[in-house]
């Protein structure tokens, strides 16, 4: 078993850039450098293609990033390992119904909250998946049970 080596580049994107280190709540800390780095980027973009591209690729480098990093440290899914929140909140960044502050918020709020009560299938999935996928996938799967409300409130408001 071994320490997190932020010199490490493997380790150092696992970690959100650092942010995992950060306590408490190391995900909610990914999940924000995930929501800034998305804002930056969309105003850069603007284009849900580029979404779809980063998302793709930082996907299958995630499923190897948390692996190596799972392998290394000796624990699946240490908290520390933020890539998956990051990449998550890269995926609703494909289709948010609005491009705003307050849909950036909400968008930060649903999926912090559904990344912690992990409602089913996500608990399921979080148990059964091991490996890099399975980090990576449950978290994809709280941005979809994110993507749902805020299109729930974009339709009802």
């Amino acid at each position: 078993m071994m320490n997190i080596n932020l010199k490490n580049p493997i380790h150092f994107l696992a970690v959100g850039f650092g942010s995992g280190l950060i306590k408490p709540a190391p995900g909610t800390w990914g999940s924000l450098i995930g929501l800034l780095l998305a804002i930056f980027l969309w105003y850069l973009t603007a284009s849900p293609l580029f979404f779809v591209v980063l998302s793709s690729i930082s996907f299958i480098l995630g499923c190897y990033l948390c692996e190596k990093t799972s392998q290394d440290l000796g624990v699946h899914d240490d908290g520390r390992i933020v890539w998956d929140e990051i990449v998550a909140i890269f995926c609703l960044f494909i289709c948010l119904p609005e491009y705003n502050w307050l849909y950036y918020v909400l968008t930060f709020l649903f999926f912090r909250l559904f990344d912690i009560i992990k409602p089913y299938p996500i608990r399921y999935f979080d148990q059964q998946l091991k490996g890099g996928l399975g980090i990576m996938f449950d978290d994809i799967l709280a941005a979809i049970y994110s993507l749902i409300s805020l299109y729930l409130i974009y339709w009802v408001f």
